[in-house]
């Protein structure tokens, strides 16, 4: 059995973005800049987007977070979105969620400049991904295929199931899945609440890919032996100890592979978000065909 262990990978992920931080300074005479929106005292939020700070700190991207009160309007919040996507210094935008109530983050999005969107939520992005056009890309998904790659776990031809239909992972995930690619093309199932018999699709997958949010849902009798197990939940079980969406004690011994919670997904989506934001400063400079 393969333990994916995705603080490695990040790790690794994150030393190249130093790297090619260091490569666009040098050629465009500034850093790529990350700017953070958040919006109330979400606990959760809150250690996210110090993650990501001091994610960015180490990469050399400099990053503003601007805190917003509770209370914030939504007006409010749309135009420090557009002043965002307005300011030359600034090549990523991201608007932490979920957003308090009752904020409409969809609106929030839509407002957001394409080319800044380090999420990859907008519309444009996410029509960019159903078409295997280039563009950002949800980084929760995109750290999941990175993983994936990393260890030649191949889904090509393959049948991949996923558990929830999010736009933030189930669906996105699905598509990257399935896509016209040379580590892609499975056949892909994506299941939901109102799926029938959903152990019987979990029980036929070669790749199982769980973004449920809800622990243990996953059992041991509901994976195929052998299956590729990836686990996108972040719970709290009875005894408040972190956990995923997957019984891992019960599933690792069937498994092929399978990603721990904590140390599997998490740590990927802030590598894959410093990923898109020295990619939204590269494009954004190669369109104004900028140089020092």
């Amino acid at each position: 059995m393969i333990l994916i262990d995705g603080k490695k990978v990040a790790a690794e992920v994150r030393a190249g973005v130093k790297r090619d931080v260091e490569r666009l300074r040098r050629k465009y005479g500034r850093a790529p800049s990350l700017a953070v929106v958040l919006v109330g005292e979400d606990p959760a939020s809150q250690v996210y987007v110090r993650n990501k700070e001091k994610a960015c700190e180490e990469a050399g991207i400099a990053s503003r977070t601007w805190r917003l009160d509770t209370r914030t309007e939504q007006s409010h919040v749309e135009r420090l979105v557009l002043e965002l996507g307005s300011s030359d210094d600034i090549d990523g935008v991201l608007v932490q969620l979920p957003l308090p109530e009752p904020l409409d983050a969809a609106a929030c999005l839509c407002l957001m400049d394409p080319r800044k969107d380090v999420d990859g939520f907008h519309p444009e992005n996410v029509g960019r991904l159903s078409l295997d056009l280039p563009g950002l890309r949800p980084c929760t998904p995109a750290g999941v295929m990175t993983l994936l790659e990393y260890y030649a776990l191949s889904p090509s031809g393959k049948k991949a199931v996923v558990l929830g239909r999010s736009n933030i992972v189930g669906k996105p995930m699905a598509m990257m899945l399935s896509a016209n690619g040379s580590f892609a093309n499975a056949t892909v199932t994506v299941c939901h609440s109102r799926t029938p018999d959903i152990a019987k699709e979990c029980r036929d997958a070669d790749f199982l890919i769980s973004a449920v949010g809800k622990a243990g849902i996953v059992t041991r009798d509901m994976v195929k032996p052998g299956a590729v197990v990836i686990d996108v939940g972040m719970n709290r079980d009875a005894n408040g100890k972190l956990c995923g969406d997957v019984d891992f004690e019960g599933v690792k011994d069937v498994a092929s592979a399978i990603t721990p919670v904590p140390g599997g997904v998490g740590p990927m989506t802030i590598a894959m978000l410093m990923v898109n934001t020295a990619n939204a400063f590269r494009w954004r400079m190669e369109e104004a065909g900028e140089t020092r």
